[in-house]
């Protein structure tokens, strides 16, 4: 197995890197430092790739994935996602003249399994993969998996170790750190350069989980594996309801309101904006992260009872929330469903500075430190020197970046050391308003201080059969 060069990761540590914008041409002395296109080979040796998960997010990840390696299988417990999988990998890539058989399962083991597939794409519902991702590793596969990584604080050390272990590439979905218009990465230079002076203040902004009404239980769907989709979650019934013209479910998509299987718009959202927010704080290394979460307030659908929901017939996630969480380096970071009454902003993160402040979400970066790039550019190689000595590609740049570092064994743009230190501080906020309590944390150690029973909501008893090993 190749070992994992630690020359990126000690870079990401140290620094916040600089990077631009194509959408703003005056951030560069020149514009010669855009990049040419990466085009996927033509030869035969390109990648072969198992895709696990077909949903509805699959149908980005997978066109990307099938412009630089060939998809060989596809895994879904939902027969329909996985045969619908089957002819969109069939038909794409015929056009291109790959003439391959797809085989189609519903075990990912039997993807794992397979010695001829070098990566797997992981697009399940994020309670399903932190177990598939370990697994895939251990099994000698580079891995692509979508965001958010994890469930739990436990599950992120669980991938860290592994990663680390096996040596393997893992790209996570974490799509801002490479595309949308370079925005993010404008960002990140413009603190690096020194533009705000020393940063004081972090707003993020990720909206609200929404409501429902109580979801009635009916009988699973054809085609779809009900107890398997649950996985490690408790076994429950199937829920489904039309209200208006929205589809209310425990499953597909709608997934994301429950805290059984994903963490709400705080992992859903914050897995991009606080990201991009620790990593331009310089909080993204090991020993890293906030060292207390304040819920100043939050409001669930349901009540709880030692942060847990009470009612299982309705979405559980907050709709409405706001966290305070300090750093070590004094920075202050404000994470809210908005911050439009104070701010004027509904998506999106604010870095205020000694010097000035601005705003970046993916429609737009605003402010005086970036009107006066016009006069005073950053350097042309800035987002070269953070990717890695080279720009990203002018299209599909976050995959990119993963088939680039499959073959060169660098580590990718968005690896999941920094990315579980991220999410880390997401999980953390969830317990503080489950809890409804101020959280002290330890970084360097992990561990939340002077609450065990906080400290537990770590970790999840996983059903038999199904559990996290490492």
């Amino acid at each position: 197995m190749s070992p994992r060069p630690s020359d990126r990761r000690s870079f990401l540590k140290t620094s916040a890197a600089t990077a631009a914008a194509v959408s703003v041409p005056y951030i560069f002395t020149s514009q010669s430092a855009l990049a040419d296109e990466q085009k996927s080979s033509e030869s035969n040796d390109r990648p072969l790739v198992g895709c696990i998960g077909t949903g509805s997010r699959w149908n980005a990840v997978g066109p990307n994935a099938m412009q630089l390696g060939d998809v060989v299988a596809v895994c879904d417990v939902d027969a329909n996602h996985a045969n619908g999988a089957k002819k969109r990998v069939m038909d794409t890539q015929s056009k291109k003249g790959v003439q391959r058989d797809v085989d189609v399962y519903e075990d990912y083991q039997k993807i794992l399994e397979r010695n001829d597939i070098e990566i797997v794409t992981i697009v399940t519902t994020d309670h399903w993969h932190s177990k598939i991702a370990i697994e895939a590793m251990k099994a000698g596969k580079d891995v692509y998996c979508e965001k958010p990584l994890t469930l739990t604080i436990d599950e992120g050390k669980k991938i860290c170790q592994v990663a680390k272990e096996t040596g393997r590439v893992f790209q996570v979905g974490t799509q801002q750190r490479s595309e949308m218009g370079l925005r993010f990465l404008q960002a990140i230079a413009l603190i690096q350069a020194g533009r705000i002076g020393d940063v004081q203040h972090v707003a993020v902004a990720i909206g609200g989980s929404p409501t429902s009404n109580s979801i009635p239980v009916v009988d699973v769907p054809n085609g779809l594996n009900w107890e398997k989709w649950l996985g490690q979650a408790p076994l429950v019934d199937y829920r489904w309801a039309k209200e208006g013209n929205q589809t209310k479910t425990r499953c597909h998509y709608e997934f994301r309101w429950w805290y059984e299987y994903s963490g709400g718009k705080l992992t859903d959202w914050g897995a991009h904006h606080v990201d991009i927010a620790q990593w331009g704080i310089g909080q993204s290394g090991d020993g890293q992260g906030p060292t207390s979460i304040e819920p100043i307030y939050a409001k669930h659908p349901v009540d709880f009872k030692d942060g847990m929901p009470v009612q299982d017939d309705r979405y559980n996630c907050a709709t409405n929330f706001h966290v305070k969480a300090t750093f070590d380096n004094g920075v202050v970071m404000d994470i809210k469903d908005s911050h439009q009454a104070e701010l004027g902003f509904g998506n999106g993160i604010m870095f205020t500075g000694t010097k000035g402040r601005f705003l970046v979400n993916r429609g737009k970066i605003a402010g005086a430190p970036v009107e006066e790039l016009k006069e005073n550019p950053l350097p042309e190689n800035a987002i070269a020197e953070i990717y890695g000595g080279k720009m990203p590609a002018a299209r599909n740049a976050h995959m990119a970046n993963f088939f680039e570092c499959v073959k060169t064994r660098k580590l990718p743009i968005s690896d999941v050391f920094t990315h579980h230190r991220a999410l880390t501080t997401c999980h953390l906020s969830n317990i503080a308003i489950r809890l409804n309590r101020s959280l002290k944390w330890d970084p360097k150690s992990e561990q939340i201080l002077g609450d065990d029973q906080a400290n537990a909501m770590q970790t999840r008893k996983a059903r038999q059969g199904y559990e996290v090993t490492v």
